[in-house]
């Protein structure tokens, strides 16, 4: 077990405190990095008295914990956090994202291979919706992702049914509010047009929930399929349906500026 580094400020460890000053995280969080559930559910596990640190048993989500601290499920240590990492996802129509469904549908988690480590989605398709979803051990780095300040596009497919030019989609690109809900501009060029179908591609930063869906029925069309095919830079490509692939570290960590903050911070160290 790792020894608590003073540099990090005090910690609480009676299990019992709530406050946020001082230095550690929240207990919660450090059992859902932990890859033992949610950090919701970690928070369910407290309340049910099953959480203890350091021997003591925990009545507070809030409580932070400093690295030599032990914090234990059912009396089980919790195991070392594995390293963030990153797939892809093809998802299929007719599953939720979601670990539980109230209503018993499949979940796109157990669907994952029994190989791969607990995950969470980085943002969410429908139910019927279809594409490449991005998953990662890592709560962190999935919100980092998701934040409309990364700037990254959601580029879609979509099948329309009803009439519609490329006027009526040009509409989109000046930004709309529908139910007093603003949506910020979207392009979407069509693609092709047969009888009262048709095909759109649709590019997007903020994805709103069924913000697709809501916009073309705005402009009176139906979403007939939905296909992401583009998050970030990262493609759908050729992956099948159901299967899943790594995306290799370094090739993400390039993407989100990690690798250049490593070597600007070992270019100042040989500088100083």
């Amino acid at each position: 077990m790792a020894k608590h580094d003073p540099r990090a400020g005090e910690t609480q460890s009676s299990g019992n405190g709530d406050s946020s000053e001082g230095g550690g995280e929240r207990i919660a969080k450090v059992i859902a990095r932990a890859g033992v559930c949610s950090r919701r559910d970690a928070e369910k596990l407290i309340a049910a008295g099953r959480v203890t640190l350091d021997g003591e048993k925990v009545v507070q989500p809030g409580t932070r914990v400093g690295v030599s601290h032990v914090v234990a499920v059912d009396g089980k240590p919790l195991a070392e956090p594995e390293r963030a990492r990153l797939w892809r996802y093809h998802k299929a129509t007719g599953l939720v994202t979601t670990h539980r469904d109230p209503e018993g549908r499949p979940t796109v988690f157990a669907n994952l291979p029994a190989s791969m480590p607990r995950v969470v989605s980085v943002g969410r398709l429908d139910v019927n919706s279809e594409g490449l979803l991005l998953l990662t051990n890592d709560g962190t780095l999935a919100r980092r992702l998701e934040l409309p300040a990364a700037g990254w596009t959601r580029k879609y497919r979509v099948r329309l049914f009803g009439k519609v030019s490329q006027a009526d989609l040009d509409r989109l690109a000046e930004g709309i509010t529908i139910d007093g809900v603003k949506y910020e501009p979207v392009i979407a060029d069509l693609e092709r047009v047969k009888g009262i179908y048709s095909w759109a591609a649709v590019s997007l930063k903020e994805g709103k929930n069924r913000e697709v869906k809501r916009l073309m029925e705005h402009l009176g069309l139906r979403v007939a399929r939905l296909i992401r095919v583009q998050f970030g830079p990262f493609h759908l490509g050729q992956l099948e349906p159901g299967h899943v692939e790594e995306i290799p570290a370094r090739l993400w960590r390039e993407q989100l500026g990690f690798a250049a903050g490593t070597k600007k911070r070992k270019e100042n160290a040989e500088m100083a």
